[in-house]
């Protein structure tokens, strides 16, 4: 399952992590959110142990979304080393999240 990352966890979790990772920045309100939803599910699974998939909630932390460049959701966002090294705006298809994290490993 995808991590639930928070302004209060975020550096932790993502910015300190010694493998990719991937936020899916989303909002309960927000429609084409609900059918990445499933997408990253899946992808958290598949990727358990060799990357770090996690899920922010817009609504309750803005902080990093506004750090971030966050303006459209839903907004995917890989880190690498710290660093923001993709981004997808929009709904994409599960191999194009996918391969970002491939490229990654």
């Amino acid at each position: 399952m995808a991590l639930e990352i928070t302004d209060a966890n975020f550096e932790e979790t993502v910015l300190k992590s010694d493998k990719p990772v991937l936020v899916d920045f989303w909002a309960a309100w927000c429609g084409p959110c609900r059918m990445v939803g499933p997408v990253i599910e899946e992808i958290s699974k598949e990727y358990d142990g060799k990357a770090v998939i996690g899920k922010l909630d817009v609504d309750a932390n803005q902080e990093y979304a506004a750090k971030f460049g966050v303006r459209n959701i839903p907004t995917v966002l890989m880190f690498q080393n710290g660093e923001v090294v993709g981004r997808q705006v929009g709904v994409a298809a599960k191999n194009v999240y996918a391969e970002a994290i491939d490229k990654l490993l």
